[in-house]
């Protein structure tokens, strides 16, 4: 059998393993299957072609040209993720472990892809918050706004997902502009290679954007600077000693960092045998033991119930367990597979033997369990094992001590204030799960352990049907947790892409914050286009361009006719006398959607043209109340222009409703999409 030599991608080039390289064993056989790590590598090269190439590409382009560019690179790669199963095996994992990281992963690129369109503005910008009124008279004004750092995210990642651990990074910082240098863990390094060919054989990416170290970094967090990033998972131990790095700790680098976590699944006082909730509890602790062989960061390591349903747990969980068909992964009955490397199964069996100090080992025998298709000895297989801890008040080993692999602890509590007390002794941690059907158990629990987690999973079964699973971090979501978890946060959609950010506060008139943003600011310079703006195509609209309308005068009859045609006969607008006794009214007003209607009638162009549709209204306001004999007019300003494909985009305007004082009567930003 031949060796494959993984290569590094650096500064443009392919470079094969060399000095220092480091044998990769198949998790399955033990035999040596390839072969990665480069000592020759040129690390202040790599960051300069990152910071000087990659870079500049990137933060030339839009958020929206980002986002185009990650859907496609998501495309591609889902053509091809066929092979990447392939290349998975001697991971260890199975067919259903490779569709969570590899179909996982793809997704993840997908939403940020969908976020970045959605969410993003088609601009260099990104607007944080509202403006902020500074003066008097609205000529000094501040507003946030974040823009991608000019340096080089070092991706650092873990052995247990080679793909999906590195595109849920990547596709917040490429969304950034931010170019990333990946250095997957070796074990698994040999997947992460082909996915990132994948990505550089398909010409999408800019030069520069996207480089590999396969094998050890060598020194470059020694010459990483202000404007870099360095994102982590992994051990805590690990993550210690690299954010401790003196070059790191200077230069504030930012540091983001997933590391180990005692998560628990809490089973509800409520959730007793024969439930829906007890039965879903057993089926996702057991998923969560298996799946990956446990070697997921989420994965459920403290199994928490009501005293007495202990037996009962262990007994459900026993049985389900038993039906895990361990073996060689390729084969279609193998449930679950070997774990990375020999080197981690030493280090689980040693963890389980330090939590066997403080509790019973109830299901698994590592000496003595059947593997299907494969050697037990020469592959790095191990078998469920399930603990009970009898006093968890007084242990310590089964709150701090991670076993990364299928190895959980059961423990008892008196009640959800003992459970949250409980839970909370892992010092933080990735994701606690709460199967219950009861409301207000779920409240105390939040209330009680939200501040130890990042994710809080609850389930029950309203939503089992639909829900995504304890162990399931996802893309809208933020991923991380305080403490031992690493303090740190990943994905949460947008929340994700501001890692790799500044925000800077920016103050100045509306024309300069118009200008920076690419979005009017009332109080900015109006144009006057030269026909009705709904005439005009959206490429003809211009940032600014203003239209006044005529004024039109309410009538009492208007407002009888509007409430007797609509049913909207609220006292308000049709009882002078209880109106004058509301303090906010001086006696019978008009609705305020007869005041947009007839906003709309003074500023819509009736024919056929280039408005498609109205698609909303945003940030409605009602100033002041409108009665009889008061007129209004509308100023109808383009705030801002979005294209959404090759056909239309979107206008937002900003609407005004003034009265004959020229107060401010209403105010909102209208959607619509017009045709190029």
């Amino acid at each position: 059998m031949s060796i494959q030599q993984v290569s590094s991608f650096a500064s443009g080039q392919w470079i094969a393993p060399g000095a220092g390289a480091r044998n990769i064993a198949s998790a399955i056989t033990g035999e040596v299957i390839a072969t990665a790590g480069n000592d020759a590598l040129d690390v202040q090269a790599m960051l300069d072609y990152g910071r000087n190439v990659g870079g500049p590409s990137l933060r030339a382009m839009t958020f929206h040209d980002r986002a185009r560019m990650l859907k496609a690179l998501a495309g591609h790669l889902n053509q091809h993720k066929q092979a990447l199963y392939e290349a998975s095996f001697d991971t260890g994992a199975t067919q259903s472990d490779h569709m969570i990281d590899v179909d996982g992963g793809i997704g993840t690129m997908f939403v940020f892809a969908s976020k970045g369109r959605r969410e993003m503005p088609d601009a260099q910008v990104y607007l944080d918050g509202d403006v902020e009124q500074l003066s008097r008279n609205g000529t000094f004004l501040g507003q946030h706004i974040c823009t991608p750092l000019q340096g080089v995210a070092v991706h650092i990642n873990a052995f247990n997902f080679p793909v999906w651990g590195m595109l849920e990074k990547l596709a917040p910082t490429l969304l950034a502009g931010v170019p990333a240098i990946v250095k997957p863990a070796t074990n698994s390094c040999y997947v992460t290679e082909l996915a990132v060919r994948l990505m550089l054989d398909s010409g999408i990416l800019p030069a520069g954007a996207l480089q590999l170290v396969s094998g050890g970094l060598g020194d470059m967090l020694d010459h990483l600077g202000m404007m870099d990033v360095v994102s982590f998972t992994g051990s805590a131990n690990t993550a210690l000693k690299l954010r401790s790095n003196p070059v790191i700790l200077e230069n504030s680098v930012r540091f983001v960092a997933e590391q180990d976590s005692l998560n628990a699944s809490i089973l509800g006082p409520d959730a007793i045998p024969g439930t829906p909730e007890f039965d879903l509890f057993v089926k996702e602790v057991s998923r969560e033991m298996t799946t990956k062989a446990g070697q997921k960061c989420t994965a459920v390591r403290r199994i928490i119930a009501p005293n007495g349903q202990v037996e009962a747990v262990i007994e459900a969980l026993s049985a389900r367990l038993a039906k895990t068909t361990i073996g060689d992964p390729r084969l279609e009955t193998t449930r679950m597979g070997a774990l990375v490397s020999m080197g981690q199964k030493h280090d689980v069996l040693e963890k389980a033997a330090i939590i066997g100090t403080e509790a019973t080992r109830v299901y698994g025998d590592p000496d003595s369990f059947t593997v299907d298709g494969a050697d037990a000895d020469k592959g790095a297989f191990v078998p469920p094992m399930l603990f009970h801890c009898a006093d968890p008040d007084n242990a310590q080993r089964v709150h701090d001590t991670e076993a990364f692999g299928p190895v959980s602890t059961v423990m008892g509590y008196r009640d959800v204030d003992h459970a949250v007390e409980l839970a909370n002794k892992g010092q933080g941690s990735l994701v606690a799960s709460v199967i219950t059907h009861d409301a207000e158990v779920a409240r105390q629990v939040a209330m009680g352990a939200g501040a130890y987690h990042g994710r809080l999973y609850f389930n029950n079964r309203d939503s089992m049907g639909e829900s995504t699973g304890h162990g399931s971090p996802l893309p809208h979501m933020v991923h991380g947790g305080p403490g031992r978890a690493g303090g740190g946060e990943e994905l949460g959609g947008v929340r994700g892409v501001m890692h790799y950010m500044q925000r800077t506060a920016i103050q100045g008139s509306p024309d300069i914050l118009s200008a920076i943003g690419q979005q009017w600011v009332p109080g900015g310079t109006e144009i006057e286009g030269p026909a009705h703006p709904f005439t005009r195509k959206f490429g003809e609209l211009s940032i600014g361009e203003t239209l006044y309308s005529p004024s039109r005068t309410v009538t009492l009859e208007d407002i009888e006719t509007f409430a007797n045609f609509t049913g909207d006969t609220f006292y308000a607008h049709m009882d002078d006398a209880a109106a004058k006794r509301n303090p906010f009214f001086p006696g019978r007003v008009a609705h305020g959607y007869l005041l947009l209607s007839f906003a709309a009638g003074l500023f819509v162009e009736p024919n056929e043209g280039p408005v498609l549709a109205n698609t909303g209204l945003d940030n409605l306001r009602f100033m002041q109340p409108v009665s009889a004999g008061d007129s209004i007019k509308v100023r109808l300003t383009v705030k801002k222009k979005t294209p959404r494909n090759e056909e239309y985009g979107e206008v937002r305007w900003h609407v005004t409703l003034t009265n004959q004082a020229d107060e401010k009567v209403a105010e909102y930003e209208l959607l619509t999409m017009n045709a190029f």
